[in-house]
């Protein structure tokens, strides 16, 4: 696959992600709760990934004993603890507070994929991280509007949920290059489904779904904005580099600002637009810095001796 392919599937994962609020808000006004909601979605999409490609490709679903305790990680660790500190930000704080401490994840990747896989702190990457963290604070209107109190509990557990959404991109290159994007989507999500079932409490919340939107919101959760977001982003981690993966994930607060805009009439203040124009600068500084890497490359290897 080539750069500009890998950063684009890449990208559109993330944007999918961006597209949860279409779905997820709506299953919040039938009394389903957050922690709920996430259980909806990984048992849902385990039994649907399951059963398609139980019929089309099985083979897809072998994978090494060894293996399973990274998607545990994955699905465990990364997906549904990501989640529960997520949504506690925005039960104990505010969204805008949720969305500025989650997106510290790039900086965690950096950090840990430079001691894990040896990646290089480059000029270029280090200025889109900065270039992610202020343009994230613009939109979600945590900087310049006034200073936030913060209690130990929120700052923690939004830095917690940044650490665990980082850990996807690390968790998921240690597998990435052995098995389709499909068959690590798949087994992530049954890990953090048998994980949530039994202490989300779901089982005493079964009323809601006797009304047919439900199942729609449901799906449309569960095939865009699950499976095709974790499948592509999950496939582009096999050619791209961790930490530009997580710098090209900071796509998904802006899809979730711009659907506010466009399908909810939210109005975008002059900051958020500057935000916007940030993580968009951060994405293309990020894909700049890699193909001057490929051509670096390319021009550094010496042909074969064939005299």
């Amino acid at each position: 696959m080539r750069s500009t392919a890998a950063y684009g599937i890449t990208i559109f994962g993330a944007s999918f992600w961006g597209l949860t609020g279409l779905f997820v808000q709506s299953l919040y006004n039938f009394g389903f709760s957050p922690l709920e909601v996430v259980t909806i979605r990984m048992t849902l999409s385990t039994i649907l990934m399951f059963g398609i490609i139980g019929m089309i490709r099985p083979y897809l679903l072998n994978i090494h004993l060894r293996d399973i305790p990274y998607f545990i990680g994955l699905g465990v660790i990364s997906i549904a603890l990501f989640n529960w500190c997520y949504f506690t930000v925005m039960e104990q704080s505010s969204l805008s507070v949720a969305v500025v401490l989650l997106y510290t994840s790039p900086v965690f990747v950096a950090i840990i994929s430079r001691f894990v896989f040896q990646e290089s702190l480059t000029v270029n990457k280090v200025a889109a991280i900065i270039l992610t963290l202020a343009g994230c604070s613009l939109v979600a209107g945590f900087f310049p509007l006034g200073a936030m109190n913060l209690t130990v509990s929120v700052l923690l557990f939004g830095l917690a949920s940044g650490f665990f959404c980082a850990l996807y991109s690390i968790i998921g290159k240690f597998v990435s290059k052995k098995y389709h994007s499909v068959t690590i989507t798949a087994y992530s999500m049954l890990c953090g489904g048998l994980f949530l079932l039994p202490i989300s409490g779901i089982e005493k919340n079964l009323k809601p779904f006797a009304e047919p939107m439900v199942w729609v919101y449901s799906l449309g959760s569960v095939v865009i904005s699950t499976i095709l977001a974790y499948v592509l982003y999950t496939a582009g981690l096999k050619y791209i580099e961790s930490s530009h993966a997580a710098i090209l994930a900071t796509i998904e607060p802006i899809v979730g600002i711009m659907i506010g805009v466009w399908v909810f009439h939210d109005q975008l203040t002059n900051w958020q637009v500057v935000g916007i124009i940030f993580v968009f600068s951060s994405i293309l500084l990020s894909v700049f810095s890699r193909k001057k890497k490929f051509q670096l490359l390319k021009r550094n290897r010496k042909p074969k001796y064939t005299g």
